[in-house]
């Protein structure tokens, strides 16, 4: 199966659990639970009045808290559902200055016309990625000149191990750190719905294939920070006072996410 065959099954095994996220979010918006990760929100700053494209927005969780902070945002997702039910999430909450539009990222510069303070990604999406050079020259397409990209993701060093075995504190090697072929799953979900039977792909990335990706599309790195935190649904057996999620055996001994600012070569 190609890699344009293995997005489309992804697409369809995603929109399997659209309906279900956007009941948990829902439930957790309702009752004053859901966490945007305290990492992202030091590092992003204040974003009042910033335009933001989300990519990789599932179904708007993070980018209606990013337009309940002051940003005009337009989130961006492959699956009709989630930009559906992103788009209801944002009513039912009174949101009215985030919008929501479908599209492949790989696609996006066909279709969309804009550009933006901030370009963001968070948690769980790079690496359903298969190409991060046509992802990098997207982000800095739709960048404005004196704007900035933001990531924050599971550190492909953490997503190489062993992830029932970690849980003991042993860290074995699962998944080769340099595999340029997809991997292939039979579920998916698990963290804010039931695991689905559904066929998908996740395509392993490196933090030197993102930095020169990003770098080749004319960005300039201003910080690359690890983590040993990571958000709800990602891993860790134990919660932090700012209910992010760590290993206690591990704890400062291996990174389980990483966090990313870059600004075009021309920008201030």
């Amino acid at each position: 199966m190609n890699g344009m065959n293995k997005v489309e099954q992804n697409k369809k095994a995603w929109g399997l659990l659209a309906e279900d996220h956007y009941n948990n979010f829902k439930t957790q918006f309702a009752e004053n639970r859901y966490l945007f990760n305290p990492i992202v929100q030091r590092e992003l700053g204040d974003v009042s009045g910033k335009r933001i494209l989300h990519l990789q927005c599932n179904t708007g969780a993070d980018s209606i808290v990013l337009a309940k902070m002051g940003a005009v945002v337009t989130g961006v997702d492959l699956v009709a559902d989630n930009v559906y039910f992103g788009g209801k999430l944002a009513k039912d909450l009174g949101v009215d200055n985030a919008n929501f539009v479908t599209s492949d990222i790989m696609e996006l510069m066909e279709i969309h016309e804009d550009t933006y303070d901030i370009v963001f990604t968070s948690d769980g999406a790079i690496g359903w990625l298969p190409d991060l050079d046509r992802w990098a020259k997207t982000i800095r397409h739709f960048l404005k000149d004196d704007g900035f990209f933001y990531a924050h993701d599971a550190h492909p060093f953490f997503l190489t191990l062993n992830e029932e075995k970690i849980k003991t504190g042993i860290t074995e090697i699962k998944y080769p750190y340099f595999n340029n072929e997809a991997d292939e799953d039979d579920q998916i979900g698990g963290y804010a719905s039931g695991a689905k039977e559904a066929k998908n792909y996740f395509w392993m990335y490196t933090i030197s294939g993102l930095i020169n990706s990003l770098v080749g599309a004319g960005l300039s790195i201003e910080f690359l920070n690890e983590h040993d935190r990571c958000a709800p649904g990602m891993g860790g057996t134990a919660r932090d006072g700012e209910g992010l999620f760590y290993y206690p055996s591990l704890e400062g001994a291996l990174p389980l996410t990483f966090s990313l600012k870059a600004r075009p070569e021309s920008g201030v």
